[in-house]
């Protein structure tokens, strides 16, 4: 599978990721088979939160991972923290030094090669942040640092006052949540799409060379539905289908390279469990779709050009 430079780091990582949200929901045999799928499909990298399930998608995983063929050390481990349920955001020293420590007895593992701040608590103290992520990696218990769903002064706020680089944002981004690109295309019109919803944080990325990573890929709205197989979007699916064909790919491939073929180079989250599709979308890494297919997809999911 074709890798990715994870920030302006030596990582070489996958350019597909495992999300395991959905985790909690398989049996630990179950959940062997899928990270199994994964990793030989070329999928080395394990995107976790500490609210995934409750904890308990973490848990599933670190039983898997101990009972499956895989050697820790040949995985890049990430989890996210920050979110008290249905409650508040938290940004706090002892909830983020909680959350570390909870994923980490969960997942069975000694570190995380990556800590997010899952989306941007409006009571940080960016002062408090730098305390806790220097406690972190002098602890060996995080080795870089990232955040989730940050704009780009959020981005800037956290990382003027922390001494390590910020190097992964997650943000949405499918052949149906294009709202990053459309912003930048529509510049200087008045029309919805030219409505700068997220100050730019796509072009903001490229120029601080911060990895995005792509979370929804196959979904459409917030969580609405898959738009694969979708009878609401056939243009769409007729689109999708014509290029898996001549790919020699499913559907799912063809979404996943539609993202990895964007200059900002992506990285591309799938949550799904089931190992079929697991592999299928994972070969659409070492798709290289032209600019005209690109433009194509974009053009069959209902956008259009100023």
């Amino acid at each position: 599978m074709k890798q990715r430079n994870i920030g302006e780091t030596s990582w070489k990582t996958s350019a597909v990721a495992l999300g395991i949200m959905r985790m909690n929901k398989l049996t630990s045999a179950e959940a062997v088979k899928t990270i199994e799928s994964a990793y030989d499909s070329g999928i080395n990298f394990i995107d976790a939160a500490d609210v995934y399930g409750n904890g308990d998608s973490e848990k599933i995983f670190g039983e898997a991972l101990k009972k499956s063929n895989i050697n820790r050390d040949n995985l890049y481990i990430q989890s996210k923290g920050g979110i008290v349920a249905d409650t508040r955001y938290d940004f706090s020293k002892q909830h983020l030094i909680d959350a570390v420590n909870g994923s980490l007895e969960r997942l069975g593992v000694d570190y995380l090669d990556s800590f997010l701040l899952h989306r941007p608590d409006p009571l940080m103290e960016p002062a408090e942040i730098a305390d806790v992520f220097d406690e972190l990696q002098t602890s060996g218990k995080v080795r870089q640092f990232g955040v989730s769903n940050f704009n780009p002064q959020q981005y800037l706020m956290v990382q003027e006052a922390v001494s390590q680089r910020l190097i992964i944002n997650q943000l949405q981004f499918s052949i149906m949540h294009t709202g990053m690109v459309d912003f930048g295309m529509h510049t200087n019109m008045k029309d919805a799409r030219s409505i700068n919803h997220d100050g730019g944080i796509l072009e903001f990325s490229r120029r601080m060379g911060v990895t995005i990573q792509a979370w929804s890929p196959f979904q459409y709205g917030f969580f609405d539905g898959v738009f694969i197989n979708s009878d609401k979007f056939p243009e769409l699916n007729d689109k999708l289908q014509e290029l898996a064909d001549k790919y020699g790919v499913s559907k799912n491939g063809i979404a996943t390279a539609w993202i990895l073929r964007h200059p900002a180079d992506m990285q591309v989250i799938i949550g799904t469990m089931n190992p079929e599709h697991i592999i299928d979308s994972a070969k659409g890494a070492d798709v290289d779709l032209t600019k005209q297919e690109w433009y194509d997809i974009y053009f069959a999911a209902g956008n259009d050009l100023p």
